[in-house]
């Protein structure tokens, strides 16, 4: 099972035909840049499609810190994303209190584990909205 940069890799070679597919659920590559370093990062992170936007979950598996790609992009929400072959720039924004729930559950559909992640922190997990631009 593909995981971490060798995912990565993996996904850019092929377009993601391979890495898209992951563990019954689907991948896209969201890339941030470091808010320290100013280097680009990418991450491999389970989605779902939520109308023309796309939401990840910065679960971090429950960890009580939230995951650096999360910092990074709270520093500087525009962000690169690919999901197959589709590579577009985006604006990320942690999304409200009032649309989160209907968010949650799409994520927690497609990966159960995130109630399960909540459940194990006193931070609130955020889910992120791409929202894709130009």
């Amino acid at each position: 099972m593909l995981y971490g940069k060798e995912h990565v890799r993996r996904y850019q070679e092929t377009d993601g035909a391979e890495g898209h597919d992951w563990n019954n659920t689907v991948v896209l590559l969201l890339t941030t840049k470091g808010r320290k370093s100013g280097q680009p990062f990418t991450t491999p992170l389970i989605y779902q499609r939520f109308g023309d936007d796309y939401l990840v979950v910065a679960s971090k598996g429950g960890d009580p810190e939230h995951p650096q790609w999360y910092k990074n992009l709270l520093a500087e929400p525009e962000v690169e994303v690919q999901v197959k072959g589709d590579k577009f720039r985006a604006r990320a924004r942690t999304a409200g209190a009032l649309e989160k729930p209907e968010m949650w559950q799409v994520m927690a559909r497609t990966w159960p584990d995130y109630d399960e992640y909540q459940k194990k922190t006193d931070r609130e997990i955020p889910v992120v909205v791409l929202e894709r631009v130009g």
